[in-house]
């Protein structure tokens, strides 16, 4: 059986004919060359924030991972120092610890004997010194999932506007070649300020989960605290 001549036909050497060549070429660019195209006094500052956002999600991820840990029998121990009236001894163990809860729980214990409302006044504030200590950077990091996309945008206003100015002081026609290099920094440039900034607000939001998760641990030990001193014969 004959094969039909067009089913003989090689479909990447008919393209390759095509374009005049022999053989299909295929060109790839590298991220360097990306950050390139985008332009150093876009990228720069975007390389910056990334690393400040990565350096602010690190050092708070240890920190609030350090702030969360918990002895599970250092309320248990409490009570019973405070139950035996062994103050100095519970007061040893708070520094021992030397954790959140325990700062919050040493300042309690230094204001037994006084007014309830200014035992609990005292742990509160430990507290809010605590969680402010805790939030450290967050803001920052908030601003920089913010501020990369439009340094982005800004670097894609900037590229559209050398394209239209290559369209406008050329001659009978424009070529292609002097259009694409202020696309292309404004496409990368929007794509590196999105990923970002994607990136710093996915981090933001997760670090201020794990600071609501200590954050109801301190009330919650805290309460547990007011409820031992306000127990009958305390």
């Amino acid at each position: 059986m004959k094969i039909p001549l067009f089913m003989q036909i090689n479909p990447g050497a008919a393209v390759a004919d095509t374009l005049g060549t022999g053989a299909p070429t295929e060109e790839t660019i590298s991220i360097w060359n990306l950050i390139v195209e985008g332009g150093w006094y876009i990228m720069i500052p975007l390389g910056i924030l990334s690393i400040l956002a990565i350096y602010i999600f690190a050092e708070r991820w240890m920190a609030i991972a350090k702030a969360a840990k918990e002895d599970k029998d250092f309320m248990n121990r409490i009570k019973d120092y405070v139950s035996d009236g062994k103050l100095d001894a519970a007061r040893s163990l708070c520094h021992t610890s030397s954790t959140p809860i325990s700062r919050m729980i040493d300042k309690g214990i230094t204001r037994i004997g006084k007014p309830m409302a200014d035992v609990s006044a005292s742990i509160e504030n430990v507290g809010k010194l605590e969680v402010y200590k805790l939030e450290k950077g967050l803001p920052m990091l908030a601003t920089v999932a913010g501020a990369a996309p439009m340094i982005g945008f800004l670097g894609t206003v900037i590229g559209m506007i050398s394209t239209f100015h290559a369209m406008k002081i050329s001659g009978a026609g424009v070529e292609i070649s002097a259009l694409s290099g202020g696309i292309m920094q404004a496409m990368v440039t929007t794509v590196a300020g999105l990923i970002i900034g994607i990136i710093a607000y996915i981090a933001y939001n997760t670090l201020v989960v794990r600071v609501d998760k200590v954050v109801n641990t301190l009330e919650s030990r805290s309460i547990e605290f007011i409820d031992l001193l306000e127990e009958p014969g305390k």
